[in-house]
């Protein structure tokens, strides 16, 4: 999308985890002030491939922590996965910089303090999701008009449809087979237990100034629909397109404007029936558990988030299964101490305290 808007554009940095090779091909084709390879023990295979063209290369959280404040960026496209990408969004926001957001447990985790800083620093939050790019979009316009409901879609992941006794012996492999996206496997795994769309609830409340009774969820297998808005007169507005991330984030990045592009284009024919359904949330808990820590507020969400992301990672080693997920989060839920106005050191504790409560839990259950 950039290297097709060379006008609108410059790249000022970018940034990657461990992908190294990607990050020194990008870097070769836009050029950037500097780089971030978060893993340092990729450090030196980035610096000898782009020192030679005088990009600078950094390395480490530290690094990326304090690269989104650097003088010529203007926008911050956060796309880190997890808590990590917290610290890096603070920074950015208190830098003046505007947000391109599509790190969702930004906001899940510490929602009230982010929205709280932006609005004082004078920077405006752009939704990436797809769901949220699509009430975003359904709003321009209509940003006067007070809302009744957001409906947000979920594609139901590779278990639509079955039930908690056809899941107790699902394999890493299976959860990993999403039907509509091409996602990385943490977020793969959030689909298919609908933790992902619980995180996107509550990424919605804080984008969107809503209460938790105004988003509603509904399975729509296509993946057609994104999203839908519901004003007070009845009337809904949705968004629709093929599934395909680059739209949003083009949106994003240009906002207010549209810039022309030549992905592909969505055709009636193609998808003759749209069906929708409601989630099953006795067999997909995430949801419900998601919706619960939104109604406590305070840090609860930072709970869920962290249980969650210990969860996950221990069953893609296979430690635990696909039904234990829901309960590790549940548990630390009801352990870990709730703080109803935390401040950002509260929000930093008790993702550590929530990370080492559910590894204890794993530890102390047999091996699957």
């Amino acid at each position: 999308m950039i290297a097709n808007n060379s006008e609108s554009f410059e790249v000022e940095v970018l940034t990657a985890h461990s992908n190294a090779k990607l990050l020194i091909a990008q870097a070769m084709k836009f050029g950037p002030n500097a780089v971030v390879i978060g893993d340092d023990a990729h450090y030196h295979e980035v610096f000898e491939a782009l020192d030679p063209m005088g990009i600078k290369v950094y390395a480490g959280a530290k690094a990326l922590n304090s690269i989104v404040e650097m003088d010529g960026i203007e926008m911050v496209l956060t796309a880190m996965v997890g808590y990590a990408g917290l610290q890096p969004t603070i920074n950015a926001i208190h830098a003046g910089k505007q947000i391109a957001l599509a790190n969702k447990e930004t906001l899940v985790i510490a929602g009230d303090l982010i929205t709280k800083t932006a609005k004082e620093k004078g920077v405006n939050i752009y939704p990436v999701d797809s769901e949220h790019s699509a009430i975003f979009q359904c709003l321009v316009g209509d940003f006067h008009n007070k809302i009744e409901k957001i409906i947000l879609t979920a594609s139901g992941g590779p278990f639509r449809g079955k039930k908690r006794n056809e899941l107790a012996d699902v394999t890493v492999a299976e959860a990993l087979k999403h039907p509509n996206w091409n996602m990385g496997a943490k977020i793969t795994i959030d689909s298919a237990t609908m933790m992902n769309k619980g995180l996107e609830v509550i990424e919605a409340k804080w984008l969107f100034g809503l209460e938790h009774k105004q988003i509603e969820v509904v399975v729509h297998p296509q993946s057609i629909i994104h999203s839908m808005v519901q004003f007070e007169d009845g009337s809904i507005k949705a968004q629709m397109g093929l599934p395909d991330m680059r739209l949003p984030i083009q949106f994003a990045l240009s906002y207010p404007e549209r810039l022309k592009n030549d992905f592909t284009r969505f055709h009636f024919m193609d998808y003759p029936s749209l069906t929708f359904e409601q989630p099953d949330l006795l067999t997909f808990r995430n949801l419900s558990l998601a919706y619960a820590a939104l109604g406590s507020g305070g840090n609860m969400p930072c709970i869920l988030n962290a249980a969650n992301e210990i969860a996950v990672e221990a069953f893609l080693q296979s430690r635990i299964g696909f039904l234990d997920m829901p309960e590790v989060i549940e548990s630390c839920m009801g352990a870990i101490g709730h703080v109803s106005n935390p401040t950002l050191d509260d929000y930093v504790e008790t993702d550590k305290e929530t990370r080492i409560k559910a590894k204890e839990i794993i530890d102390s259950w047999k091996v699957h």
